[in-house]
């Protein structure tokens, strides 16, 4: 049988979702998890990896097992293996067809900024710091715009990736504004049908540039149409960056 699960993590402590030599990760540690709950050696594979340090809330991971376990117990059955900060929050049947890599449709990003002279303790864990004047989120809002569309985002894929190909299509990017806990708080959530290593991170540093006038809107087009890496804004921090959905056109878990 195959079984979709919904895992959410807090990516702090660990070196991104795929099992590596050198680092503890998510997916070794529910695999373990797994093991320890069913005594059963179980692959688990998810929508995509992410990087060292970036959370999750709504990851997509499927496996094939023989258990006799109902699919919407099985986040109960295995959370209790699991650490405070790795937890499936749903659970189900899958079609022997469905790869949660391989069949997603679309995902979402959400980037998180505050804007402080000071490091915010209740803050630093889930948002990267932003120090200076308030940023303009109309000159933000346009870089969304912008950004939106098919294009070739090789200017905002780190060096090293090998790809077959740059061009992705971005069907929403938004930006908003906040106040929270004594501070202004920014998002950039970026929906896509894919993304390159390193490329939310950069659009959120290039859209947080413009809006502290440290690049402009023309410096985002020259970028696009050659890709120019100089023209963008920093690549942020890992910790801000939340993945947020994955969407298969259908629901996962329709009854719960």
């Amino acid at each position: 049988m195959r079984y979709v699960i919904q895992l959410s993590y807090d990516g702090t402590a660990y070196g991104g979702w795929q099992i590596q030599p050198n680092a503890v990760t998510v997916q070794e540690v529910l695999q373990a998890g797994i093991k320890r709950a069913t005594g059963q050696e179980i692959i688990v594979t998810a929508s995509g990896r992410t990087d060292a340090g970036v959370h999750a809330y709504g990851q997509i991971c499927h496996f094939d097992a023989d258990w006799r376990i109902p699919p919407e117990r099985i986040a109960d059955c295995i959370n209790s293996f699991l650490p405070d900060d790795i937890k499936i929050v749903a659970s189900g049947r899958a079609s022997e067809d469905f790869d949660s890599n391989r069949s997603a449709k679309k995902k979402t990003y959400a980037y998180h900024a505050y804007l402080s002279s000071r490091i915010q303790p209740l803050k630093e864990r889930y948002s990267a710091r932003i120090k200076g004047k308030p940023l303009h989120v109309g000159l933000m809002q346009k870089a969304a715009e912008t950004l939106c569309g098919e294009h070739d985002f090789k200017a905002f894929c780190a060096s090293g990736s090998q790809v077959k190909t740059t061009v992705r299509t971005l069907y929403a990017v938004e930006v908003t504004e906040g106040f929270s806990l004594g501070c202004t708080d920014y998002t950039v959530r970026v929906t896509g049908n894919g993304f390159l290593y390193n490329m939310v991170r950069t659009i959120a540093g290039t859209v947080f540039a413009i809006g502290a006038g440290q690049r402009s809107l023309q410096d985002l087009q020259t970028a696009l149409a050659e890709a120019d890496r100089d023209k963008l804004g920093k690549t942020m921090p890992a910790k801000g960056l939340i993945l947020e959905s994955v969407d298969y056109g259908f629901p996962l878990f329709p009854n719960g």
